[in-house]
């Protein structure tokens, strides 16, 4: 449906169907060419990920550098090009257009690659701003923690709560960022084309949205005590993936495999849990061969972070089919922040899993509430089509009030047939999968091609997934 001078990272997110023509191409514009029209999409290329201010345009906050009229217009093709849309900072005043030409053209003056990649590395200005003080403050905090009572420490953490409550971005409960920049770049190729364009849906047939339950045992008590969560999945129908510290507690063989055997899953949840296994390069790749020996042992593919510490040059080393440490949005965990997006993603060969649910110790201790954030946000990602994931942890639930909530929250879920009952490690094959295939036009209709192909759904149109609007704009493989 298009053609193109270099790889586009957003576009392989949605799998749009793109062929890049010289796709080493050193250009510092990429064109985006429709094949029927003949029309194409412009836009300057952007180092990424790279720290950037927010910008907007038309309704969408846009994390990229924006290049002025005296760069962007040596770029293009000559002709009357009008400026259309403005790109505006956050004080009101114009940074930058889009423009048209009078063939149909459109060029954009920020690269919509670097605006997704800034959202999924948490690379944006709120981010960045004071990122080395607020580490070496987590990392202080960390060393400290273990003297502290435990009252201190929930107290420390609620103060601390009102304080990350202020963050005005990533938005909480929910922020669709991403998915907003997604549907604006699909209403632009869509003006282009002049018509409707394909992609892959993001959960293979029949399934319109995902739930993933995870564990993070953090504790021996919580591996002593595993089977309390375990029974209440098991009466409803579900399984989970359970995060083991290898060095921290004993986690006897036979839980793993007793797990493993009744379809559970286990992953890897750092070294020591002392919130250090990703505070440098050097000090990762000391601690990996030991990672890598109780995942052998464990015939584990995933890992998730301590206190889901990230940081996505480092994460990229690690060596497991996929990680579960970001964070849809959240203020409230020791590393605050998100990747604004409700969906899976690469970081580099490794599958990212956002958890995009409130973890159990945040709502019922730091914040006191109660189960219903997880139904409500539960319900939104629904309508969008995301991934629900949940961290609970076997460590604080050991009293009948939490129990009994967890079950609530399970018995609300159990009979959608719309659901995608998952294990961490299925969606992330799935994922890769995905990623591998692609769609072609046969000459009367778009078909699904490649390992993907007898699960694949081909949607057209916004990414936003609404209810009210699915069945207008799915269709299933035939």
């Amino acid at each position: 449906m298009f053609a193109s001078n270099r790889r586009h990272a957003l576009l392989e997110q949605l799998r749009v169907p793109v062929q890049y023509l010289n796709v080493e191409s050193r250009s510092s514009v990429a064109r985006i060419t429709a094949s029927r029209t003949g029309r194409s999409l412009f836009h300057p290329v952007a180092p990424a990920p790279a720290p950037a201010s927010g910008f907007h345009f038309r309704g969408v906050a846009v994390f990229a550098h924006v290049v002025d009229d005296e760069t962007i217009e040596p770029l293009l093709p000559p002709g009357a090009w009008e400026r259309v849309d403005p790109i505006t900072a956050p004080d009101g005043s114009t940074v930058g257009w889009m423009r048209r030409h009078p063939n149909g053209d459109v060029a954009l003056p920020f690269d919509p690659d670097a605006a997704m990649l800034n959202l999924l590395s948490e690379s944006y200005s709120a981010a960045g701003r004071g990122r080395a003080v607020k580490r070496a403050i987590m990392r202080l905090y960390y060393r400290v923690r273990p003297l502290l009572p435990r009252a201190v420490q929930i107290a420390l953490r609620r103060r601390f709560a009102r304080i990350q409550a202020r963050t005005t971005f990533p938005q909480w409960p929910v922020d669709s960022t991403a998915h907003d920049l997604f549907d604006l770049v699909l209403a632009l190729l869509e003006d282009v084309a002049g018509e409707p364009v394909p992609w892959i849906a993001p959960w293979p047939v029949p399934y319109e949205w995902a739930l993933v339950l995870t564990h993070d045992v953090e504790h021996q008590a919580g591996c002593d005590n595993i089977g309390l969560l375990r029974e209440i999945e098991r009466a409803r129908g579900f399984r989970s993936t359970w995060n083991f510290v290898p060095r921290r507690y004993v986690t006897p063989v036979e839980t793993v495999r007793g797990l493993q055997g009744d379809g559970f899953e286990v992953g890897v949840h750092g070294l020591y849990h002392d919130g250090r296994d990703l505070e440098s390069r050097e000090l990762l790749l000391e601690r990996l061969p030991a990672m890598r020996e109780a995942a052998e042992l464990w015939h584990a593919t995933g890992f998730r972070s301590p206190a889901t510490h990230r940081d996505w040059n480092l994460m990229q080393l690690l060596p497991f089919d996929y990680d579960s440490s970001y964070l849809d949005t959240d203020p409230f965990e020791p590393q605050g922040g998100g990747s604004c997006t409700w969906w899976p993603f690469f970081i580099g060969d490794l599958v990212e899993l956002p958890i995009t649910l409130l973890m159990d110790h945040t709502l019922f201790v730091v914040l006191r509430r109660d189960e219903n954030v997880w139904h409500e946000k539960v319900t939104y990602l629904r309508e969008r089509g995301g991934l629900a994931l949940l961290i609970t942890h076997p460590d604080y639930f050991l009293d009948r009030a939490r129990l009994d909530a967890y079950d609530r929250f399970l018995a609300n879920l159990e009979g959608d047939p719309t659901m995608w009952r998952a294990l961490a490690r299925d969606v992330a094959g799935w994922w890769r999968r995905r990623a591998a295939t692609s769609l072609e036009h046969d000459g009367s209709s778009w078909r699904v091609i490649g390992p993907g192909s007898e699960e694949a759904r081909i949607v057209y149109g916004a990414s936003s997934f609404k209810s009210e609007a699915r069945s207008a704009v799915s269709e299933r493989r035939s």
